[in-house]
């Protein structure tokens, strides 16, 4: 992560508050709620990201449920880009294929439908928080089963001390706000 990452959108990182032993003991949450409710400070994010993306030749936004999918639909829209959620396992109608991957509470499956993503189309999966990678792991395995080529994992929030990027090893990760 390079210096610009930590410092590029200093009130996004202002509104992000801590929620001290959520959702258990020793646990100091990231809350997005807030940069959420602000109008100016939700659209400098959606902004940034537009920037950062409308030029790449972007056929698909993956947004992961369900924070994900809070940036990644405008972001697909204000791009010309299709947008492909990744689901919680069951929650898809359609014919999907799932990857099942370890939480720091648990195991979760994640499900894309079959056919959302074409071969060879070009795709940056967006998530609100990378941890320690699990999820964004899976998401990159998911479009990669069905053919897509993963350009980015694009996040708001990064807690690098958790080393998820590790996890995302020849995967290229963009954070807006990242805390060290």
């Amino acid at each position: 992560m390079s210096a610009t990452e930590k410092t590029a959108f200093p009130r996004v990182r202002d509104a992000i508050r801590d929620i001290p032993d959520f959702p258990k003991p020793g646990i100091l949450f990231k809350d997005i709620t807030p940069l959420l409710s602000d109008a100016h400070i939700f659209a400098e994010v959606i902004s940034g990201l537009t920037d950062r993306y409308r030029n790449l030749r972007i056929d698909k936004i993956a947004g992961v449920e369900s924070r994900g999918f809070i940036f990644g639909a405008p972001l697909a829209l204000n791009i010309g880009a299709g947008f492909v959620p990744l689901r919680k396992f069951g929650k898809l109608p359609f014919s999907t294929v799932s990857e099942t991957f370890n939480l720091e509470y648990g195991t979760e499956t994640l499900e894309v439908h079959t056919d959302a993503i074409k071969p060879g189309e070009r795709v940056v999966i967006v998530d609100d928080l990378l941890a320690t990678g699990g999820t964004a792991e899976a998401s990159a395995r998911l479009v990669r089963r069905i053919g897509g080529e993963v350009v980015e994992v694009a996040f708001v929030v990064e807690l690098a001390f958790l080393h998820g990027r590790d996890r995302l090893a020849g995967v290229p990760v963009y954070s807006m706000v990242v805390f060290d």
